[in-house]
């Protein structure tokens, strides 16, 4: 990530957001790069590269969880669908 170093001022929180995420941020002066904030090591290693996108900006979480319906399996009539494979591969 390049950041000018105004940009950077105004929205340090951001930038050492990003940082926190895994992402190296340089940071420029009229457009030539004059340092290199990352973080450091082991900082961040367990966290999820959904995360990272997360704080990034390159992803925006759920506005509320969903919890989905209690999943019950289905009786189907008829042959198992494993024979009618098994059946169709002896055929071929």
């Amino acid at each position: 990530m390049r950041i000018g170093l105004r940009e950077a001022n105004q929205r340090f929180s951001r930038t050492m957001k990003a940082v926190r995420g895994g992402t190296e941020v340089v940071l420029t002066e009229r457009g030539k790069p004059i340092a290199l904030i990352k973080p450091l090591h082991g900082a961040g290693e367990n966290e999820t590269p959904t995360r990272r996108w997360e704080v990034a900006g390159q992803l925006r979480p759920a506005a509320k969880s969903v919890p989905l319906p209690p999943w019950t399996p289905r009786r189907v009539r008829g042959k198992p669908l494993s024979r009618t494979i098994r059946e169709e591969r002896d055929s071929s």
